[in-house]
């Protein structure tokens, strides 16, 4: 029997395999769903592109206990960059501050303590003392100071968030959403990297008493460097996370799980969620020109178009090539123009669904053409 024609036929198909298979790309595996926690809310959010990978009831409003204490000591913040207080300005503590219960930072009544101590305290040890004496120091009253946090909620687009005290102690008209604290929380990242280091540090000592912060993920997971625990027993146990690897950054929240294990334990895994299954990117560079067009009436025919601040996207890993991005740029732009002008938007799409958009500005100013450029251009527009 001649074998010959089999041999021939197995190798055209070799042949033909061979010059396809570089083309063939296996398709992408679906994305597992997100660890079971337990938590009442949750959110995985990464910091630069602000994409939410994962959520449960994140838009509800909970108790957030000592969580609270980022919002204050944000609010502190605040007041050191706009001047009004240092880190060496002196505080001394009330009665109040010096009895309120919960957490301690153990500062004595009628002493003067310094913003700088009292900060670490609040942040590290999540001492209630130390908060309402810096509470009542910036704004005369806790009650006053509550204020301020709720109109600093407000301003920050955080809607879903309401104050009536500085620590986080119950009250049914104190709370928070995890996506609101999940977007504090970067923006005291983003705004106050000089402080946010602060949220790392894993003791403090005061007044001859070290005490160790209670984030445990610090001991446990070297690219965590943040953010704040919480507890009461209505609230539950909660905790914020921050943790980069990378390049990449991530923000968890979990509120209302039923030990400080839990919580800790619910906060890795959905840190290793992320960092497993997702990646971001940064697409494209603020001020850098993406495109051009045309300008009419003006003293120049042409404008530079790109982003005032970066664009990053996160998709799930190994979708990279799949990215489509596009640009509208609006029609008939009409001199004068100023820098920063909005003319457009990027959009970026990962199959059919949208997954970043941002404003194309003008990166030049383009003054008023001359009265002949002016004339000459509004004949043209006539026949457009």
């Amino acid at each position: 029997m001649n074998l010959m024609p089999n041999r021939l036929i197995s190798l055209i198909f070799t042949i033909i395999y061979l010059a396809f298979a570089g083309t063939i790309q296996a398709a992408p595996l679906p994305i597992p769903k997100p660890p079971s926690t337990g938590a009442k809310a949750l959110i995985i959010q990464d910091f630069n592109s602000g994409w939410v990978i994962a959520e449960k009831n994140s838009s509800e409003p909970f108790e957030p206990a000592s969580i609270t204490k980022l919002m204050t000591a944000y609010v502190i913040f605040n007041e050191l960059k706009s001047g009004n207080i240092t880190l060496d300005t002196m505080v001394t503590i009330s009665e109040k501050a010096w009895r309120t219960p919960g957490s301690r930072m153990f500062v004595e009544v009628g002493t003067q303590v310094s913003v700088e101590d009292l900060l670490q305290g609040i942040i590290i040890q999540s001492g209630n003392d130390a908060t309402v004496a810096m509470a009542e120091f910036i704004a005369g009253s806790e009650d006053t100071f509550a204020a301020l946090m709720s109109r600093t909620a407000e301003e920050l687009g955080l809607t879903g968030s309401h104050f009536v005290n500085s620590t986080g102690l119950p009250d049914p008209d104190h709370y928070m959403t995890a996506i609101d604290i999940a977007r504090l929380a970067s923006r005291v990242i983003a705004e106050y990297p000089e402080y946010y280091k602060w949220y790392s540090r894993k003791e403090f000592t005061y007044n001859k008493i070290t005490q160790y912060n209670r984030n445990k993920l610090l001991w446990r997971n070297t690219g965590v460097d943040g953010v704040k625990t919480g507890h009461t027993e209505s609230a539950g146990y909660c905790l914020v996370t921050s943790a980069k690897k990378d390049g990449m950054r991530l923000i968890t929240v979990v509120l209302g799980t039923d030990s400080a294990n839990t919580r800790t334990d619910s906060s890795q895994a959905l840190l290793n969620y992320g960092f497993r299954f997702f990646e971001t990117h940064k697409l494209y560079e603020p001020e850098t020109q993406l495109a051009s067009t045309r300008v009419w009436k003006g003293d120049a025919e042409s404008v530079s178009l790109g982003l005032n601040k970066s664009l990053y996207v996160t998709i799930p890993r190994g979708q990279y090539n799949s990215l489509d991005a596009s640009m509208n740029i609006n029609n008939r732009i009409i001199a004068p123009i100023s820098a920063g002008t909005t003319l457009g938007a990027v959009q970026v799409k990962l199959g059919d669904t949208v997954i970043a958009e941002q404003e194309l500005v003008s990166l030049n100013a383009i003054d008023e053409g001359s009265f002949w450029q002016r004339i000459s251009d509004e004949a043209l527009l006539y026949f457009e």
